[in-house]
């Protein structure tokens, strides 16, 4: 807990810091957002979308399929308790 709450603080002073401080014309987070603007970083995160945009909607798509299946009611399948078990076999005499 004081782990926690240590990591928090800590956290917490970096954020301030980081929107209040300036370093030159700016704060950090100042800097980053116009970083993040220029039209090479631009540039960038169009390439990321060309290349990575197929593997993400494959992975999207079989995410979907696994959550539908997972959710679906079927009587037939099953674990644990819910699980249907076999008639007992009839008494012979």
């Amino acid at each position: 807990m004081i782990r926690f709450l240590v990591f928090l603080a800590i956290a917490v002073g970096l954020t301030y810091c980081g929107a209040t401080v300036k370093l030159g014309k700016r704060t950090f987070f100042g800097h980053v957002k116009a970083i993040w603007a220029t039209d090479e970083v631009q540039e960038l995160k169009e390439g990321v979308k060309e290349k990575a945009g197929p593997a993400a909607k494959s992975v999207k798509r079989g995410l979907e399929k696994g959550y539908e299946a997972a959710t679906q009611d079927d009587p037939e399948s099953g674990s644990g308790s819910a699980a249907r078990k076999p008639a007992p076999a009839p008494a012979t005499p």
